[in-house]
């Protein structure tokens, strides 16, 4: 089931959703899409990752997964079951695929991804039949800030062509 927190304006973002979003702009100032990545073992901190596509000539280097693997090095395990994955962008397919496979016990995101997106949009990963794993899913926390990276990113793409 996925869970849409509504309007927490007012309210401090949880820190691992402020890291991200951090990550996020670090990302678009070297020219990467705006998306950062947190993985949180109760309230630790214990990967981080930022898109990296261009900067690693590698298309599966999104934030999600790279922090996935760094998560999974560093607790030494595929199963990240006790884990929260926190994400600026709803999941594309991929990584919401391999958020299932990983067994996160929850994913966080900011802005919902009507194009791209694999969890609310799209394919729907975690609805399908034959996933067999579903985190707890909670989007829009954070969502106006990383809409608004997301928004000023393409808007200064578009006037460099």
């Amino acid at each position: 089931m996925i869970l849409r927190p509504g309007s927490v304006q007012g309210f401090p973002l949880p820190p691992p959703m402020r890291r991200a979003l951090d990550l996020a702009a670090q990302a678009a100032a070297a020219g990467e899409v705006p998306v950062g990545a947190v993985v949180t073992l109760g309230e630790e901190i214990v990967a981080e990752a930022r898109n990296a596509m261009r900067t690693s000539s590698d298309p599966t280097a999104h934030a999600e997964m790279e922090a996935i693997r760094a998560a999974a090095a560093r607790l030494r395990t595929s199963r990240l079951d006790g884990c929260t994955l926190w994400v600026t962008l709803e999941p594309c397919a991929m990584c919401a695929a391999a958020t299932a496979i990983a067994r996160f016990k929850a994913l966080r995101f900011a802005a919902e991804d009507a194009k791209g997106g694999g969890v609310v949009h799209g394919p729907r990963i975690f609805a399908q039949p034959t996933c067999h794993h579903r985190p707890d899913v909670l989007g829009g926390i954070g969502e106006e800030e990383a809409g608004e990276l997301l928004r000023r990113f393409f808007a200064e793409r578009r006037q460099g062509d």
